[in-house]
């Protein structure tokens, strides 16, 4: 159920501007908006040059932006940098930087002083920010891959090689779905005990309190 670069049609375009991205953009922080950063005020650009470099738009990580990243990358197939690109903004995993990030170690940050930066990694404006948001579509709809559509939730989890099993309960029109699923390598979905061809979980019936879903992916 993972796709490759070419499956999607890019023609190694998406792939390219990714990596660019992660080469050129990205620190242990995240990514940031832009580099290199405006080292002198200029007219024609002016309020994103007026900030020290590695701040706010000038080279700063903008964290609500960095799951638009993950959500990319999940979605041609690069499931490893997608869980990566998670991770280095999540406040769970950078508390081991906590005197360096100087903020809330439970709550998400505007904006990350990028590397350019006089202090890399330093938190500004926490609370102030989408990024929560963000972060739970990309966590829930791409890298557990439990995305609701017309036809019903379709499951493609986009998750690195650790991770080998899965489960996730999801409240949706009313109904609870249980979803259990295994990397076995070899797709096939089932729906209370019946085999499903494709990746989508059809809409329950009116009433129905609750469906099982198998998935190995």
């Amino acid at each position: 159920m993972c796709f490759s670069w070419s499956d999607r049609g890019l023609d190694g375009m998406a792939a390219q501007a990714l990596r660019s991205t992660k080469d050129l953009l990205t620190c242990r922080c995240g990514t940031a908006i832009l580099a290199p950063a405006y080292s002198t005020y200029r007219i024609e650009l002016g309020e994103i040059s007026s900030y020290p470099r590695g701040y706010k738009e000038n080279g700063g990580i903008f964290c609500h932006n960095n799951p638009w990243i993950s959500i990319a990358n999940a979605k041609i197939g690069n499931d490893s940098e997608a869980f990566n690109v998670y991770t280095r903004t999540c406040p769970a995993y950078v508390e081991q930087y906590s005197e360096v990030h100087r903020t809330e170690p439970y709550v998400y940050c505007q904006m990350v002083a990028g590397p350019e930066a006089p202090t890399p990694g330093e938190g500004k404006n926490s609370w102030l920010t989408g990024t929560a948001a963000w972060t739970f579509v990309d966590v829930s709809q791409y890298l557990l891959g439990v995305q609701p559509t017309f036809d019903g939730l379709r499951l493609e989890p986009h998750l690195p090689a650790q991770f080998t099993e899965l489960h996730i309960e999801r409240e949706w029109r009313g109904v609870r779905y249980v979803i259990d699923a295994r990397r076995t390598g070899k797709a096939s979905l089932t729906v209370d005990g019946k085999p499903v061809s494709g990746t989508t979980v059809p809409i329950a019936a009116s009433g129905t309190e609750e469906v099982h879903v198998s998935l190995n992916f």
